[in-house]
């Protein structure tokens, strides 16, 4: 599988979105020019591209030239929020258009869609030595299956996609139980407890004091 490459000539913006791709698993390769870009396309291989507009040198809309003949699908990731420029980025043959700023889970669920859609990435998730696979809900860790409720499974989920990330306990309870839990019960704790213990994580899904919980990024 090739990576990403997120071009982006705001450094911390490109930090940024790689460090949201890698956190479920995707390598990412940054350029910060529309000709640092150009030569990286014209020499290495991509699954995807997640491309700003306005970068120095040759613009994302003209970036669009070389892109096409390698057949990479591109997501604009940019300030320019226009209706004119969505469209012309869209008919430029873009996959999709993402105005900045932007949600970390909606760029996360834009570049799964994609990379889907155009079959150059599994479902699976690998995060140690513990895998998840979306597509049937499973979970393996070290080989052997993990058997995990259906709220542990969105709970381990919503960590993952939220990786480095501290959830306020209403959050948790939102995303996993619904608008009408009560983040006041020990449900939420019982929950994490058991997923620290099934995948060895006691190291690894942190307690943030009045917060919540954060799950360490892959180097913790």
């Amino acid at each position: 599988m090739g990576s990403i490459l997120v071009v982006d000539d705001e450094k911390t913006i490109a930090d940024l979105i790689a460090i949201t791709l890698e956190g479920i698993g995707l390598s990412c390769v940054k350029a910060y020019d529309g000709n640092q870009a150009a030569e990286r396309i014209e020499n290495e291989k991509f699954d995807l591209i997640v491309l700003d507009v306005m970068l120095p040198g040759v613009d994302g809309f003209s970036l669009m030239e070389y892109i096409r003949p390698t057949e990479t699908p591109v997501i604009f990731l940019t300030a320019r929020d226009s209706v004119e420029d969505r469209v012309c980025g869209l008919r430029l043959g873009a996959y999709d258009y993402i105005v900045k700023p932007f949600a970390a889970e909606e760029l996360i669920a834009r570049v799964e869609g994609v990379l889907r859609h155009t079959g150059r990435r599994g479902t699976k998730l690998k995060l140690w030595d513990v895998e998840i696979e979306p597509e049937s809900h499973t979970v393996t860790r070290a080989g052997q299956l993990v058997s995990l409720t259906p709220h542990e499974y969105d709970l381990l989920l919503t960590l993952v996609h939220n990786r480095g990330i501290a959830l306020y306990r209403s959050v948790l309870f939102e995303r996993v139980w619904g608008m009408d839990a009560d983040p006041s019960n020990r449900t939420l704790d019982t929950h994490v407890s058991r997923l620290r213990h099934k995948l060895n994580w006691e190291d690894k899904i942190r307690t943030v004091p009045r917060i919540g919980y954060l799950l360490e990024g892959e180097d913790a």
